[in-house]
């Protein structure tokens, strides 16, 4: 039986992340299955084109795609439909169809070409939604308006998506009710977050890699692009710090189109922020795991819902100061007491959620031992992806 996977975005061995599509791709292996991964040969992360020398125990192929410098671009828009036509070509060029097609959204270009061609050849069409388009872009532009023309073809294209798929997989529940609301034949989604193999997490994080200089750490990991407020947080590690609690250090792992700017804004400011760039993921955990807090700063109307770092934050068994709209994330802290809440992007809630587990270590300790449980319970791939399996295979047997 084959599977073809199909993901625009995605890490390859010699590139950081933490990959959703590749781990799945071995999973399916195991399995028995026959799995041919399609994805850009432009590097998302690296702004480069890939090495295609890498070698995996699946067929991979790289669909070429011109590329772009800025996420929010133009130059993005027809960097995504160039890869959807040769996406295109390659998918009409199959020599043997395939049993089901298991498609990432986003990219919209990439999932409508998917599913056109899963419909026309009447082969199941599973999708697993990864971020929502066009609400994750709509937050740039501050014209309502403006917004919904701007923005009109997007959402109808993906509305399209939606509608095609045999089964909704998703990375929150949130997500996967966006699909659900417009799919009136299917009637039940899959929420499998993103999470993390915690066996080879915990390999990651040996005793020997603490820091021992008696710093308490606040970690930030991911993008430093318009959806994180990592301003507020360098705010808040300010006022502490005139409050005389001098020892805080604000370590940011990742990078982003901002991240020159909030070095810039850091400087300007009293405090200790580390900003390291993009880390591999064996060295992001090492560094994640010195540290006492976690910080999820999303910006106000951001579409964001159970994302990657969140899962990363739980394996290393962090409480989180949250100030993300995201119900779904809000209550699972809440459930968990695995965190504390705070009002989007309000600077004082901020302040005396860091002071807080700052000033009260037993408090800290018991946050963090929840955290690790959610970890567990919902955040560990080798378990929550079985799921995942399962809604493959049922879907293989069905055809």
């Amino acid at each position: 039986m084959k599977i073809l996977m199909i993901a625009h975005f995605t890490s390859g061995k010699d590139e950081t992340g933490n990959c959703r599509f590749h781990y799945l791709a071995n999973l399916l292996v195991q399995q028995g299955y026959e799995v041919e991964l399609l994805t850009s040969s432009f590097c998302h992360a690296k702004k480069s084109q890939r090495s295609q020398n890498i070698l995996y125990p699946y067929k991979i192929k790289y669909i070429y795609e011109p590329g772009y410098r800025k996420n929010v671009s133009i130059q993005r828009i027809i960097s995504h439909r160039k890869m959807g036509k040769n996406l295109k070509k390659y998918l009409n060029n199959l020599k043997e169809k395939p049993d089901v097609i298991y498609c990432a959204v986003p990219s919209l270009d990439i999932a409508y070409e998917a599913g056109k061609y899963a419909k026309e050849k009447k082969i199941r069409f599973l999708i697993d939604v990864q971020d929502l388009w066009p609400e994750a872009f709509e937050m740039v532009f501050s014209v309502p308006l403006l917004n919904k023309m701007l923005f009109f073809p997007m959402r109808r294209k993906a509305n399209k998506v939606y509608c095609m798929a045999d089964e909704i997989i998703a990375v929150s529940e949130t997500y996967a009710n966006r699909a659900l609301s417009v799919n009136k034949k299917v009637t039940k989604g899959y929420s499998v977050f993103l999470g993390t193999e915690l066996s080879y997490f915990d390999s990651l994080k040996e005793e020997k890699d603490k820091i021992k200089d008696n710093k308490f750490r606040v970690a930030y990991i991911g993008t430093l692009g318009h959806s994180y407020n990592i301003k507020v947080i360098i705010d808040a590690i300010e006022i502490l710090y005139n409050q005389g609690i001098t020892d805080l250090e604000f370590l940011v792992m990742g990078d982003g189109p901002l991240m020159e700017e909030f070095q810039k804004y850091a400087e300007k400011r009293k405090g200790n922020v580390v900003f390291t760039g993009r880390l591999s993921y064996d060295k992001m955990v090492k560094k994640l795991c010195t540290c006492q807090v976690a910080v999820n700063p999303i910006v106000h109307g951001a579409a964001a819902s159970i994302i990657n770092k969140v899962g990363d934050y739980a394996a290393a068994g962090l409480p989180v100061v949250n100030s993300q709209e995201c119900l779904e994330y809000c209550n699972l802290l809440s459930r968990y007491s695995a965190g504390i809440n705070c009002r989007c992007d309000n600077v004082e809630d901020i302040v005396n959620g860091i002071k807080m587990l700052y000033e009260n270590k037993a408090t800290r300790d018991i946050m963090a031992k929840n955290s690790r449980n959610l970890a567990e319970k919902y955040f560990n791939r080798s378990i929550s992806y079985q799921m995942i399996i399962e809604v493959i295979n049922q879907n293989v047997i069905m055809y």
